[in-house]
């Protein structure tokens, strides 16, 4: 069904497309006078398409200009002019729309496009990529061509300092990573003085490659933590108790919805083994995480697939492109129990001081946008969550790469052979192949197999992602056989041939000779060198085929396999791809177990088949696999979403008080507000009975006695004169101005502590919430009632810890200052 649905919603794109290329075609007409322009006339246009916004002219008026002056100021600076199609794609990003366009049509011009035109309002433009090479690559293309236009680019990377961030957020267009632009966010919120902020607001993004950042890293949170109290020998013991029990008996199993639940007789087992008999019989929260997480590392979570032990440390492997998530841990104290489950060090469980998903993140701007090769298949998602709709814009040269049909296997064993003589062959006569695998572990048993044939290769996974350029780089040139886990080096061309820029680095670098010694005829003639030889080996690789792409299984997501497809082919090059997939994958392990089992007793006599099966109905079963693959992640991204939108009314309601702190409201009105909230809360309580009322406002005033014969309205008067008379002395025993100051830090230390103890019991509820559904009870709906008592109660915390704190104040100030 979304799939038919996203047809539907981009049936009517056609007529959009030709608007699109109507006024594409009306900014290339404007080329003759642009390149009539000197440097100097050029660099000028800035100046004056900021006086015309500033006059009353709105974006789309100064569009054509500013395209066109962007477009001929590329040209200048990198010898690169904006094709029409790529003019197209800037007017969908400036649209607030998501461009879908080919490998290799050059979307990093594209979005200079529309940074250019949107930067010329001055409240900054930010620009997301999948990875930090990425991202300063880009900004040192970018950034050239609008310093020679007179606009700053900066860029945010991780391990900078906060005046290194806040100079990169000043600049007109800033350049950074998914995570860089959430986690700054995060911090934002946290700080005590706005001096400290480092962001100035979320007006316009583009987001490249935005399938994977806006969908597929979507399940993931974004999380600020700090260690709790060490609890490693805890895990330790957990681990131990749930290793090696037997599926079905010891505990259930459900792959697809990725839950582990242990049976009577495992607990039996596990309580056995920890040695404390009726531990669940009174179920603990605490315990209760603990088993669910060591069972979930135990037998959920696979090394080299879901994450990988770098030098002694468990760190995530984002599961569709293959690279490490550097700084990212599972939350929950999932992350405790791998390294328990894995013997290495367990590092304190962290306590979550902030956390936003990237969904909610990415909303908060004004308007976004998006461009990747593969975005016409999600688009009925992107239009729900981001109000995104896809426009595909044509390749700029007819496509003529060949896709072939899928080969098949009964077994994984036939299949990684058959896979590899496809590599040999191929690399026998010239063909450079790119291999794309879904895992460490498949592209590591791939590798050992070309080993043993003594076949010449690289290898690009979470491992040795630091080298994922140069592969690339090389991945083009003759018989190169390159194996890529997924989609890594996704976001860099593979040319025919290999990179020549590439090529001449090497070049210089082998005459040893120091970069600034060197002449520039020498360095000028390498490069030459370099060009020559790159086209001719490009002569030689398109005679041979062009690039082949060999996929060694299909990803759960389609889109994932039609980006590696379209690695081949780019620009109109020749190429050919073809997947190579078997019933023993993991995508028919996790999505359709029960489908394949019966499929094998109908066909026994094609069990043992080495070869190809040449059967529909087993091509047929994987694609209804990666169809349920697909549905269970959007339904996994939902619920992520469903119950992060619960706290993310709250979450904006807490930053927006504590910027109003931050940038210096008065908090006189915030103190009479908080102390009518206790006045309340001690009617309430004196309701209900004299010694309840008398124990609340002692715990603001430990010496206060109420007179027990007085009505509860006097009473309340009484207490609230009482308080506001202290406040009041102190305000006039500080000096001019600190007594504002010291209140304000107290609310914001008050609110951040309360927060922090908000999320960690919400942390708790929503891990264990979905056993409501037990007793017919639906746990969001449960989520939803719990999480808003307990935001009221935390707010009515912060309210009464801002009295009491402002009372500690007055008095220590009749102490200092008298």
């Amino acid at each position: 069904m979304p799939k038919v649905l996203d047809l539907a919603l981009s049936a009517g794109s056609e007529s959009q497309l030709r608007t699109y290329q109507r006024k594409a075609v009306e900014i290339d007409g404007l080329s003759p006078r642009y390149e009539a322009m000197d440097d100097c006339d050029l660099r000028s246009m800035t100046g004056q398409l900021k006086a015309r916004l500033a006059g009353g002219q709105t974006l789309e008026d100064i569009l054509p200009d500013a395209f066109a002056a962007a477009r001929e100021a590329s040209f200048r600076v990198l010898g690169k002019r904006h094709y029409i199609v790529q003019l197209m794609g800037g007017l969908v990003l400036n649209d607030g729309c998501v461009a879908e366009m080919r490998t290799g049509e050059g979307k990093t011009l594209v979005a200079l496009l529309a940074a250019y035109l949107n930067a010329l309002e001055g409240r900054g433009v930010h620009v997301v990529t999948v990875n930090e090479y990425l991202a300063g690559r880009d900004a040192e293309e970018v950034g050239s061509v609008l310093g020679f236009l007179g606009l700053s680019c900066g860029l945010v990377r991780s391990g900078m300092d906060s005046a290194a961030r806040q100079k990169a957020y000043r600049c007109d267009v800033t350049y950074g990573t998914n995570a860089e632009f959430g986690f700054d966010y995060l911090r934002d919120n946290m700080v005590l003085h706005r001096r400290d902020r480092v962001q100035r607001g979320h007006r316009f993004a583009i987001v490249d490659e935005a399938d994977s950042v806006l969908i597929d890293e979507a399940r993931t949170p974004l999380i600020i933590s700090s260690p709790a109290e060490d609890e490693s020998s805890l895990y330790g013991r957990f681990a131990e108790a749930v290793r090696d029990l037997d599926e079905d008996e010891d505990y259930e199993l459900d792959r697809p919805q990725r839950t582990v639940m242990a049976t009577d007789a495992g607990l039996s087992k596990i309580e056995g083994r920890l040695g404390t008999p009726g531990l669940f019989d009174a179920p603990d929260p605490r315990s209760t995480s603990l088993l669910l997480q060591a069972l979930r590392a135990e037998y959920l979570f696979e090394r080299d697939k879901d994450y990988a032990v770098v030098a002694g440390e468990v760190k995530i492997i984002d599961e569709f492109t293959g690279r490490i998530l550097e700084g990212r841990r599972y939350a929950d104290g999932l992350h405790q129990a791998l390294e328990a489950k894995e013997g290495v060090k367990v590092h304190p469980e962290n306590r979550t001081l902030a956390f936003v998903t990237l969904q909610n993140y990415f909303r908060l701007y004004d308007k976004l946008s998006g461009m990747t090769g593969t975005a016409l298949s999600v688009d009925s998602e992107l239009r729900a969550t981001y109000h995104m709709p896809v426009q595909a814009i044509p390749a700029n040269r007819p496509v003529q790469r060949h896709d072939r049909k899928d080969v098949v296997f009964a077994s994984e064993s036939a299949k990684w052979q058959a896979v590899a003589d496809e590599v040999e062959r191929h690399h026998a006569k010239g063909q450079p192949v790119l291999v794309g695998t879904n895992s460490v572990l498949d592209s590591e048993t791939l590798s050992g197999i070309l080993d043993s044939r003594h076949v010449v290769h690289a290898t690009l996974n979470a491992k040795n992602d630091a080298a994922e350029a140069a592969i690339i780089a090389g991945a083009g040139k003759p018989g190169a056989v390159t194996i890529a886990t997924n989609m890594a080096g996704r976001g860099t061309d593979i040319l025919l041939g290999g990179n020549a820029e590439a090529e001449a680095e090497t070049l210089i670098r082998r005459t040893g000779m120091p970069r600034e010694h060197m002449p520039q005829e020498f360095e000028d003639r390498a490069r030459r060198q370099a060009a020559f030889l790159c086209r001719e080996r490009g002569r030689d690789v398109r005679r041979a085929g062009g690039l082949c792409v060999i996929g060694a299984s299909h990803s759960e997501s389609r889109r994932v396999d039609d980006q590696l497809r379209g690695r081949a082919g780019r620009q109109g090059d020749v190429g050919e791809t073809v997947f190579f997939c078997s019933l023993e994958d993991d995508l028919m392990r996790l999505h359709a177990p029960k489908e394949t089992a019966r499929w094998f007793r109908s066909h026994r006599r094609l069990q043992c088949t080495v070869g190809p099966l040449g059967s529909r109905s087993a091509e047929q079963l994987i694609e209804n696999a990666q169809i349920q693959a697909e549905q269970d992640a959007r339904e996994e991204r939902r619920k992520t979403l469903d119950y992060d939108d619960v706290l993310d009314a709250q979450r904006k309601a807490i930053y927006a008080r504590r910027n109003e702190i931050l940038d210096g409201c008065r908090m006189d009105p915030l103190i009479e507000a908080s102390l009518q909230h206790a006045c309340s809360k001690a009617k309430a309580a004196l309701e209900s009975s004299f010694s309840d009322g008398a124990a609340y406002m002692q715990a603001f005033l430990p010496a206060y006695a109420p007179d027990a014969g007085k009505d509860s309205r006097v009473l309340v008067h009484d207490f609230h004169d009482a308080l506001s008379g202290i406040i009041d002395e102190g305000k006039a025993a500080y000096p001019e101005g600190v007594f504002q100051d010291l209140a304000r830090r107290a609310m914001l230390g008050g609110i951040d502590i309360r927060w922090q103890e908000h999320l960690a019991d919400l942390d708790y509820l929503r891990s264990g919430i979905t056993l409501r559904s037990y007793a017919q009870r639906e746990p969001l709906t449960e989520y939803r009632h719990e999480a808003s008592a307990a935001f009221e109660k935390m707010v009515d915390l912060v309210s009464e810890d801002f009295i009491r704190a402002l009372v500690l104040l007055s008095r220590n100030a009749a102490g200092n200052f008298r």
